[in-house]
């Protein structure tokens, strides 16, 4: 399987011995989605927006025995849009998931999410 990492960031998988089993750089291009915010409300004279989900850029097409990492805002923007895309997946940065240094910087994940 290929992993392609569509983040600006190394994506670590973080095995149960806390050892890294899988290590995906950047491949150059991010995906990303389309926003716009319009204020809802405001709270005490704070605005308070609602983002709307636009279109997702830099998505390849799927490709066999590949495997697309995306952002998790990416990630809701392509379920919200209802698309079925099985290669697509993102970090799963839950507290059950993630994985942080000393420092609490995250230095992995254990698991992916999935649409």
């Amino acid at each position: 399987m290929k992993f392609i990492n569509l983040t600006p960031h190394v994506l670590n998988v973080i095995g149960d011995d806390g050892s890294v089993v899988l290590s995906v750089p950047p491949s150059g291009t991010v995906a990303r989605v389309a926003t716009q915010q319009t204020v809802a409300t405001q709270l005490d004279g704070i605005d308070v927006v609602r983002t709307v989900f636009g279109d997702v850029d830099g998505l390849p097409a799927p490709q066999p025995d590949t495997v697309y990492v995306v952002s998790t805002l990416v990630l809701q923007a392509l379920r919200h849009a209802g698309v079925d895309r099985s290669d697509v997946v993102a970090p799963d940065t839950s507290p059950a998931s993630v994985v942080r240094n000393a420092d609490g910087q995250v230095v992995g994940v254990k698991r992916f999410q999935v649409l």
